[in-house]
């Protein structure tokens, strides 16, 4: 069973890197995340494909593109990561 991570991706940020935990109208918890790439072309996706498999030391072939494609907000499915795992690198999540 993948984890399913929700993103809110902000490309042209300047930099790769984690903004923190946020939550959305409803309470639901997303990760703020910003790439330097272009939402140009799919680059800015897969950079943040990259970036979330380097920085949880996974394969990039476990990090999915669930849904959100062409949106801001984005449903990650992560193979062989816990919860646990999601805090260590990112810090607690949000209770929704």
């Amino acid at each position: 069973m993948a984890e399913v991570l929700a993103v809110r991706l902000t490309p042209r940020g300047g930099r790769d890197a984690v903004d923190g935990w946020a939550s959305d109208a409803d309470g639901r918890p997303y990760l703020k995340v910003r790439v330097a790439s272009p939402p140009v072309d799919g680059a800015a996706n897969a950079a943040l494909l990259a970036f979330l498999a380097k920085t949880l030391k996974i394969p990039r072939s476990a990090v999915r593109l669930a849904a959100g494609d062409t949106a801001r907000l984005k449903r990650l499915e992560l193979d062989g990561v816990t919860a646990d795992d999601l805090a260590k690198a990112f810090g607690a999540r949000p209770q929704a």
